[in-house]
């Protein structure tokens, strides 16, 4: 439940009774319609800051409230949802409507009250001494790091937010979770002797430890060392995948882990608990109870207590990821995975925090023969059913006997499905990027399609 993520949607911190006294309203007026109701009540408080080039031309603070009703009346489900806290009772009156409208369904129920976990790392109280001043000083400090390592800034954001979240229903559950996210992302130039690279990375986290100087001098150093680019032979290769790249690419593949998918046999998951899936190497877990995750909460956007969920072990497919709604067709109890959007939406299957554990790794120092791209473009194409993938390589390095030639335009495609039933962690470092968290990674016989 905690909403701290890279496209950061955060709530402003209330006083703590207020989301109180305004979910005892709509229990009132909800009661009138319907014994079985779910409140979700989403508060938010944003701050940013967005560059064009070296000049700061947008900045806004922005507080948002706004509360979702859910009923279950005759068996069917209707949903309703308001930014107007003076329209609790009409949007309580609407939910009951549209579930007049919906066919009855069993499946549907709410969660059910359960010892909440303890959550460390998601939440800093040094959001309330920030303002869009210190921000701007911020953001302009890393821009003209940028400038005196000798790149352009095409564009730049930085914003903070606060949030929280109370969720009620008539099952007893009252689930109250509050926490704070920042990001920082960068694009850049670099320019020599009529040559240009360009570059992007972003970072975030629940806590105010962003190090923007870092991130500016690195992406200088990656744009600058992408200049001079040659071309590459098409052939089959190992592949490195930095941090952006992997998640690129595990999209896809975590898309097969929903059970709504495996439902509709859209995934090719399907009957495979108990099968070797992937390297015996890999363990994957998914984890809203992590600290200091990107995505954890004491409960998911359903109500529901977070936990740890084992989806691979030791390569063999233990299970997968499930909302209650899903849960109940399958006969199982949900994972703790039923997220949504906002207040505005209605939840639905995702992931928390992807943990993917390698018992082996290997010292990229070490690899002498290998294809090392940064980042990847067009991975939303690829089929998140086969898990065929075709992606352009984007500040992508020939290595070859320890020297680095940058490249300056390939395609890789493959598999990730098989390529990972061979994989290995490149070092022991992990990084969050969106809901992953994952180390670098060396897979196997890619094919390299150069221009």
């Amino acid at each position: 439940m905690n909403l701290c993520f890279i496209n950061i949607i955060l709530c402003p911190l209330l006083c703590d009774n207020m989301l109180y006294e305004l979910a005892e309203e709509a229990k009132r007026e909800v009661s009138k319609y319907s014994d079985d109701y779910e409140i979700f009540l989403d508060s938010s408080e944003l701050l940013q800051l967005d560059s064009q080039k070296t000049d700061l031309n947008f900045a806004k603070e922005e507080i948002n409230l706004g509360i979702g009703v859910r009923v279950i009346k005759d068996g069917k489900v209707g949903f309703a949802f308001t930014s107007d806290m003076g329209e609790i009772a009409k949007t309580c009156e609407n939910a009951y409507l549209n579930s007049k409208l919906n066919s009855a369904d069993e499946n549907f129920s709410f969660a059910e009250v359960e010892k909440l976990p303890k959550i460390n790392g998601t939440f800093d109280k040094k959001f309330r001494d920030l303002d869009l001043d210190e921000l701007t000083d911020s953001l302009k400090s890393i821009l003209n790091c940028i400038e005196d390592n000798g790149c352009q800034t095409t564009s730049g954001g930085f914003s903070a937010a606060e949030g929280e979240v109370l969720i009620v229903n008539s099952n007893g559950v009252e689930a109250y979770d509050k926490s704070t996210g920042f990001a920082l992302g960068v694009s850049i130039n670099a320019l020599k002797d009529g040559d240009l690279a360009t570059a992007y990375d972003s970072t975030s986290s629940c806590l105010y430890d962003l190090d923007g100087i870092k991130l500016a001098e690195d992406l200088c150093d990656l744009a600058k060392s992408s200049l001079g680019g040659q071309h590459i032979e098409t052939a089959d290769k190992d592949v490195i995948l930095d941090y952006h790249a992997v998640t690129g690419l595990l999209s896809t593949f975590m898309s097969g882990f929903s059970s709504e998918n495996v439902q509709r046999g859209r995934s090719r998951l399907v009957g495979k608990i108990g099968e070797k899936i992937v390297t015996e190497g890999l363990s994957i877990f998914d984890d809203g109870t992590y600290d200091g995750g990107l995505n954890s909460g004491v409960t998911d956007d359903e109500g529901t207590a977070s936990r740890r969920t084992t989806l691979v072990q030791d390569g063999v497919l233990k299970g997968y990821l499930y909302d209650i709604y899903n849960a109940n067709k399958d006969g199982v109890k949900s994972t703790s995975n039923g997220f949504r959007g906002s207040y505005a939406g209605t939840p639905s299957v995702s992931g928390s925090n992807i943990i993917f554990d390698f018992k082996e790794h290997a010292l990229e120092s070490e690899i002498n023969d290998a294809f090392l791209v940064t980042d990847v473009l067009g991975a939303h194409t690829a089929n998140p059913i086969t898990g065929d993938f075709s992606v352009e390589a984007s500040n992508s390095f020939l290595i070859e006997k320890g020297d680095k030639k940058p490249i300056k335009k390939a395609m890789i495609s493959g598999n990730i499905y098989d390529l990972l039933g061979d994989s290995v962690a490149v070092g022991d470092e992990v990084k969050q990027r969106g809901s992953f968290i994952v180390p670098k990674l060396l897979l196997h016989d890619v094919r390299v399609v150069g221009n």
